[in-house]
């Protein structure tokens, strides 16, 4: 999941939330919203391997 901040970058948190805090885990913090869905594309390429 991807959400733009204040300071317009975007940040990139995990698809489930963390069963002891609730929250999502944030998995980087990108420039332009293409290099976050490029990341998040990895994330899942690699969460399979």
């Amino acid at each position: 999941m991807i959400r733009k901040l204040k300071d317009g970058k975007y940040r990139l948190y995990s698809r489930k939330k963390d069963e002891k805090t609730g929250k999502r885990r944030n998995l980087g913090t990108f420039d332009t919203r293409e290099a976050a869905e490029k990341h998040e594309r990895e994330v899942q390429y690699f969460k399979r391997r």
